[in-house]
């Protein structure tokens, strides 16, 4: 399965702090959810409001 330029550079930057498997594959799911969640936007245009909105949902 073929991951977004964005997802795979979090993930390997992750890889390289060492942090363990499952974080990581938690990480990854909720952030795709987040991304989902506003409508496939990338988190690098979205603001506090989608935050606050994603987190109360």
């Amino acid at each position: 399965m073929a991951q977004s330029p964005f997802l795979q550079s979090v993930e390997d930057y992750m890889r390289v702090q060492r942090y363990s498997r499952r974080t990581i594959e938690t990480y990854l799911y909720w952030i795709k959810f987040f991304i989902l969640f506003n409508g496939k936007q990338h988190p690098s245009v979205l603001d506090d409001t989608h935050i606050k909105r994603f987190l109360t949902y």
